[in-house]
């Protein structure tokens, strides 16, 4: 069988970050014990990362790279923001186990989109936030095998598009995944 439009596939494979003539990063792995799976050709995502798998078979190899154009851009300064910290209260206190550098939380800006963002730092006042996607501004490399491809049920997908998943958007693209994922909106 071949990946093509509501396969459920499943994939093994290292992610490597940098630009030609840099020493790569590891960035991600999908191993055979913890694989990638998604649903081909339901924007759960990259487009141009579907593009390279459509047409593979289970067992074939594959190596591409996905340019910040075809990934997730460049890296926006303007998408760093400092917010009031008293946004951050519920019930008039603040989480200070959530609210810590490094963690990434999810938002909701002026017109109700969903978001994630970095906490980069807090201060007394103010919190600055990351807006930009983790690997905005990275060229990516992918190496790897796909490890399974069969029909989705139809619970399969219908799951994919459920409120319940966590997600009431299109576009994903984040491997890390509860519901949509960090990528969602």
């Amino acid at each position: 069988m071949k990946i093509s439009n509501n396969k459920y596939v499943t994939l093994k494979y290292d992610l490597q970050v940098g630009d030609e003539g840099e020493e790569l990063v590891l960035m991600e792995q999908a191993t055979q014990e913890k694989p990638l799976e998604f649903i081909f050709g339901t924007n759960s995502m990259l487009e141009a990362f579907e593009k390279h798998l459509e047409g593979l078979s289970e067992g074939d190899t594959f190596k591409f790279t996905l340019s910040t154009e075809e990934a997730y851009g460049d890296y926006d300064e303007e998408k760093v923001l400092e917010l009031p910290k008293n946004i951050f209260e519920v019930d008039g206190k603040i989480d200070e186990e959530m609210l810590v550098e490094g963690n990434t939380l999810p938002m909701m800006d002026a017109s109700g989109n969903r978001l994630m963002g970095a906490v980069l730092e807090v201060s007394d006042n103010v919190v600055t936030m990351d807006f930009n996607h983790p690997l905005a501004g990275e060229t990516m490399h992918f190496e790897g095998t796909v490890t399974g491809v069969r029909e989705a049920s139809a619970e399969e997908i219908a799951a994919l598009f459920s409120e319940e998943n966590g997600c009431d958007c299109s576009g994903c693209g984040e491997e890390e995944k509860k519901g949509c994922g960090g990528g969602c909106c």
